[in-house]
Parts: C-alpha cells; sequence; structure tokens
C-alpha cells in the first residue's frame, strides 16, 4: 500500500500481488507434478510361493567367483574366456535363464559387472545375487578356491 504524505500527493504505483502469487502457485504445481515423473526406482523381482510344493524344479545355475577371476559354474571350474560358451551351452535348453552370482571375498564390483556383461550377452535373462557363507567367506583365499 502507498502512502502520501503532505498537501501535494503525487499518486504512487502499488506493486499488484496477485499476477505474482499466481506465477508462483504455477510453478509449485509443475515442481511437485515434475518431482513425481522424475523419481527413479529399481524393478526387484520377488520370489513366488509355488502351488505345488512336491513338483521338482530345475536346479538353479550359480557362478561362484574369486579373487582373480577364478570362477566355478555350479561347482565346475571355468576358464574366464569360455564364461560365455559355457552359460550359452548349459542355457541352451532351459526354460529359465536365471543365473546366481556369488563374489567371495577380494573381487572387485569391476569384475562382478563385466561377468554379468558376459552372462547378459550369453542369453541371461534375470541375473541374481547370492551372499557367500561365514565359512566360505573365511575359506576364500585371494588368488582364487
Amino acid at each position: 500500500m502507498a502512502m502520501s504524505t503532505g498537501p501535494k500527493s503525487r499518486t504512487m504505483a502499488d506493486p499488484n500481488m496477485t499476477p505474482m502469487i499466481d506465477v508462483l502457485l504455477v510453478l509449485l504445481v509443475i515442481f511437485i507434478l515434475a518431482q513425481q515423473v522424475l523419481q527413479r526406482s529399481i524393478d526387484v523381482q520377488l520370489p513366488v510361493d509355488k502351488e505345488d510344493p512336491a513338483e521338482p524344479g530345475l536346479p538353479p545355475i550359480v557362478l561362484e567367483v574369486a579373487a582373480g577371476g577364478a570362477m566355478l559354474l555350479n561347482k565346475q571350474f571355468v576358464q574366464p574366456s569360455q564364461l560365455e560358451a559355457m552359460l550359452r551351452q548349459v542355457y541352451a535348453d532351459r526354460p529359465d535363464k536365471l543365473l546366481f552370482i556369488k563374489a567371495l571375498k577380494g573381487v572387485t564390483y569391476g569384475e562382478i559387472l563385466s561377468i554379468m556383461d558376459v552372462a547378459k550377452g550369453s542369453g541371461v535373462e534375470v541375473l541374481g545375487a547370492m551372499l557367500p557363507t561365514a565359512e566360505e567367506w573365511a575359506m576364500a583365499r585371494p588368488g582364487g578356491f
């Protein structure tokens, strides 16, 4: 509000707050809607209970990785250069393309990512992570199994 003091009063311009508040509210609504769109999430697949527990399924495929590049695919030693061919052979006639990766002590994140890339390239659709048992963790040697 403007106020004049004195006999010769000139008109003073009042700032009109209504358009500023309207713009502010519109921007607030836009930011609220944009925040909901920009939220990122991770897709997680939870296990589903089978209706018939007596039905035997295929055994899971587990790839154990030790430091230094040593790998065991279902307890069979695999050379890193032969991993893709071995995975293609294993998953050729399996309906579920699921691979569990178990990393032992000393394995870097980069090594696991490169193994995951090889697995995806060989036809594996779902990758799972397994934690090593306390005995496996304690017995893991830095150079291999």
